[in-house]
């Protein structure tokens, strides 16, 4: 269980249907609603497993595994910091190739 220096409160909006079914099921258990709602979250949390992925990309596109591809990319970032490129709209592109 968490102590007393880890824990952080928060409001939380349910329907009150789902809040009287979650009394009774509280009442039956000889808890507060409170206590039966914090268990029921802190037991569902433990079950999760969270994985951050250094891969940025949402699809996990394994382009982005490329330790090369991310250096070229950081590049990228840094250029456009410090002024070394220009946008170009869809008609200049189109216009530079020919199309």
């Amino acid at each position: 269980m968490a102590t007393i220096a880890n824990i952080k409160r928060k409001n939380i909006d349910l329907p009150v249907e789902t809040l009287q079914k979650l009394s009774i099921m509280a009442v039956a258990q000889g808890k507060s609603l409170k206590n039966f709602i914090e268990t029921i979250l802190i037991s569902k949390a433990d079950t999760i497993s969270v994985e951050v992925s250094a891969n940025p990309s949402p699809s996990g596109d394994e382009w982005f595994d490329s330790p090369e591809n991310i250096a070229s990319v950081k590049r990228g970032i840094e250029d456009v910091k410090a002024g070394r490129c220009k946008a170009y709209s869809m008609d200049e592109i189109k216009k530079l190739l020919g199309v």
